[in-house]
Formats: structure tokens, C-alpha cells, sequence
């Protein structure tokens, strides 16, 4: 499995159920990884989506407690088990855990590859993703020239589990 993630100088991913900027290129990159591929988030991840949709031409898996909710499009699971169990029909390298805090938490110890969007910015953020840059077991397989978005700077970085 892969995660996709972009995250501020602090590890921070999110305030207030919103994304702290939004990049176009980072955006770009997000839809060339996950296109076509299963993504895994979590209720209040998708309910930040338009409409509270499920992105298109990706299987949507989402994770809740809740065992009512539904969404058109998407296939809902419960726990951890489900997931896994939903997760069988699939090659997990088309797997990306796409949010938010609580599901890369539970799921990035899973993951072999995690695709990160490093802003130069710290902004308020109320949501963290792990800090890999002090985890021992992830190294940097490949980082891209510095890029620009108005005043913003930002890498991507790809980084492999050791």
C-alpha cells in the first residue's frame, strides 16, 4: 500500500476539516497517482469533498464507525477487518491511504511508499500526518527540484519504508 499526502514544515495536514493550501500542481500530482487507482479515507475526509462525492474514476473506500452511513459509489467499511477483507479484491500497489489523521495513523504503518507534498510554510493545523523525516524506517527514495506557487515553496518527495 502507498499513502499521498501533503503536509506544512510542521507535519500538519489540516485545520478544521479543511486542507491548509491548495496547490494546483500538488493537485495535479494527487489525480496522476491516484487515477484509475483504490483510495482509502476516512467519513470526514469525504464529507470535505464537493458534494461529499467520492472522487471520480477511483474506487472509494471509506472507513466509519457509523454503521448506517453509505455513499453512493463507493464501497463503506467499518473497521480495520473490513477494510483488509475489501482490500483482498485488489493489487495493494493501487492502493493509496488518502486521509485524514486518524486513518494515516491507523495506516501508514502498513504502507511501503508514502508520496509527500513538502510545503516550506507552517500554517495553523489542527491535523498531523507522522513525521517521517524522525522515523527510522522510512528514507527518502527521491525528492524533485523546488517548485513555486505564488509565494509558496514546495518539494515532492517520495519515501520508502527501509
Amino acid at each position: 500500500m502507498q499513502a499521498i499526502v501533503a503536509v506544512d514544515s510542521n507535519w500538519g495536514i489540516g485545520n478544521k476539516n479543511e486542507l491548509l493550501v491548495r496547490i494546483p500542481n500538488d493537485q495535479k500530482m494527487f489525480r496522476q497517482e491516484t487515477t484509475g487507482k483504490v483510495v482509502v479515507l476516512g467519513r470526514k475526509t469525504i464529507e470535505t469533498f464537493p458534494g461529499g462525492k467520492p472522487l471520480k474514476n477511483r474506487t472509494n473506500i471509506i472507513l466509519t464507525h457509523n454503521p448506517s452511513y453509505t455513499v453512493e459509489d463507493a464501497i463503506v467499511v467499518h473497521n480495520e477487518e473490513e477494510l483488509k477483507e475489501a482490500l483482498k479484491a485488489f493489487d495493494t500497489d493501487t492502493v493509496y491511504i488518502i486521509g485524514g489523521e486518524s486513518i494515516y495513523k491507523q495506516f501508514v504503518p502498513l504502507c511501503d511508499t508514502v508520496h509527500v507534498t513538502k510545503i516550506d510554510h507552517s500554517y495553523e493545523a489542527d491535523a498531523f500526518f507522522p513525521n517521517l523525516d524522525e522515523n527510522p524506517d522510512w528514507v527518502v527514495a527521491e525528492e524533485s527540484d523546488e517548485m513555486t506557487y505564488f509565494d509558496i515553496t514546495y518539494t515532492f518527495v517520495k519515501y520508502v519504508r527501509k
